[in-house]
């Protein structure tokens, strides 16, 4: 069995990810920030093998915990999806906090780069590796733009998509594969957490297929990326949004 870490996994899409990666065959190495009550449900729900590992992915020494933790537990990592992120809260770009983004873009710019390093470190045939796969968790907003709501996170999801791209074939010919989901409006807490329970609601009109997706929608995408059935895919950010 092939090892996958799910940064974020205690909840929303990570949770549909490392439900679906378990099923699919891989062992899976389930990480969070705090939630552990949150986390542990998700390990039990997957039954085994699965490895339950607090780390915060803006620290590099937690990535190389979370790694080497993955590494003993579970065996070689040979599967990374990048999920961890928060959204920094609504507000215009003349109203944001900068301390909440500067927290933003450490989790989910600097979080993807540092696990993705420790990702290539491990597959990359240059370093001796097999090679494997790397998924990192986008969003419709890089390319809507979040206005009226979310400015600096969509900025955060456009490096994320710039990043996916020249990872990718930067490690194209040592047998890793780097590609992104982008998801659209997803069914999740996120939107009640960040004070707005009734978004989806009132956006779904907005979405040509009118509903919001689930996060098992978005981790089936997932999934696919990872699989030998997406071989020749890499450098790609599949968006899963409904046509919006």
């Amino acid at each position: 069995m092939e090892t996958l870490i799910v940064t974020g996994a205690g909840r929303g899409i990570g949770a549909a990810i490392a439900r679906l990666a378990a099923k699919c065959g891989y062992s899976v190495a389930v990480n969070y920030l705090r939630d552990r009550e949150s986390a542990e449900r998700v390990a039990n729900e997957i039954g085994g093998p699965v490895s339950l590992i607090q780390a915060d992915v803006k620290f590099e020494q937690d990535v190389a915990r979370l790694f080497e933790i993955a590494d003993y537990e579970l065996g070689p990592v040979r599967a990374l999806v990048n999920n961890a992120g928060i959204t920094g809260g609504f507000a215009r770009v003349d109203e944001f906090d900068p301390l909440r983004v500067d927290e933003m873009l450490r989790i989910n710019v600097l979080g993807t780069m540092l696990c993705s390093r420790e990702a290539v470190r491990r597959m990359s045939t240059r370093h001796g590796g097999p090679g494997g796969a790397i998924v990192n968790i986008s969003s419709l907003a890089a390319r809507t733009g979040g206005s009226g709501e979310w400015v600096p996170y969509a900025a955060s999801k456009g490096a994320i998509d710039t990043f996916t791209i020249g990872l990718a074939r930067e490690v194209a010919d040592e047998g890793i594969r780097v590609n992104a989901v982008s998801p659209g409006l997803i069914e999740t807490e996120l939107h009640a957490a960040n004070g707005r329970p009734d978004r989806l609601e009132k956006l779904a009109p907005s979405i040509p297929m009118k509903r919001p997706g689930t996060p098992e929608e978005v981790a089936e995408a997932v999934l696919w990326l990872l699989s030998p059935a997406a071989s020749y895919v890499t450098g790609s950010i599949l968006e899963v949004g409904g046509g919006r």
